[in-house]
């Protein structure tokens, strides 16, 4: 597959800067995200596959826009969909409850 997300092998892309003190989640949610990937797999829903494959048919624009766990919750919910376990409007409910008790 050759689309957006692929870079490997790429040159011109600049350095990889590294900082020694950077933390492994910047935000609470990305924690989450990152949760709810292991209990998903490890509940054996789909496998690193199917995760991958997910977030490589998002809209390369969108791809661009969003972080490292935004493409992970994209494949999470676009899997758990799919699969029947978990629709639209459950999670948009979900998000709007979220949204109340702020």
């Amino acid at each position: 597959m050759n689309g957006i997300h692929d870079c490997g092998g790429m040159q011109g892309l600049g350095a990889i800067r590294i900082d020694k003190d950077e933390q492994l989640f910047a935000t609470e949610w990305e924690k989450r995200a990152f949760g709810m990937f292991i209990g998903v797999f490890a509940a054996g829903v789909f496998n690193v596959d199917e995760f991958r494959y997910n977030i490589e048919v998002m809209d390369p624009a969108h791809y661009l826009e969003s972080s490292y766990y935004e493409h992970w919750i994209f494949s999470l919910e676009k899997m758990l969909n799919d699969k029947g376990v978990l629709s639209h409007d459950e999670v948009q409910a979900r998000i709007n409850q979220l949204k109340g008790a702020h």
